[in-house]
């Protein structure tokens, strides 16, 4: 069963439009990605090229000799990874409209895996919109916390 999904950056400038057949993703933990994200992985949703409509083309950044990233240089906002010479490539799930019911089915890069951030449920947890600061300055400055 296809499914129409859409996305884009953190300011709006780059909007996509993709098909795709399920909702299944993945976790990359390679040092490129950490680097390029900042982050310990990223969640990927892995797909045909021509399954994607960009309704303004993304920037690209050359990271390696072998691979290109998809991002908004307005915002920073990542938003894919492609192997030039593929007709497949990654849309990173944060830059999807309605990420929620993506599952990941597995880890790649995993000797760069960081153990410790896998299985955080003990953790305590703190939503957003009750921490008082950051309400305050939401409200503060535009009246309402962000949809």
């Amino acid at each position: 069963m296809t499914e129409t999904i859409t996305g884009g950056c953190q300011c709006g400038r780059i909007r996509y439009t993709a098909t795709i057949d399920d909702r299944d993703a993945y976790l990359c933990h390679c040092r490129m990605c950490q680097r390029a994200t900042g982050g310990v992985s990223i969640a990927f949703k892995n797909l045909p090229k021509a399954s994607v409509e960009w309704e303004t083309d993304p920037d690209w950044y050359e990271s390696s000799p072998i691979a290109r990233r998809a991002f908004c240089s307005q915002c920073g906002t990542p938003l894919g990874f492609e192997f030039p010479d593929s007709d497949k490539m990654d849309i990173t799930v944060g830059s999807i409209d309605d990420p929620f019911g993506f599952v990941p089915k597995h880890h790649f890069g995993s000797e760069s895996l960081h153990e410790a951030w896998l299985d955080t449920r003990s953790l305590t947890r703190y939503r957003a919109d009750e921490y008082e600061p950051v309400v305050r300055r939401w409200k503060e400055k535009v009246g309402k916390l962000p949809d």
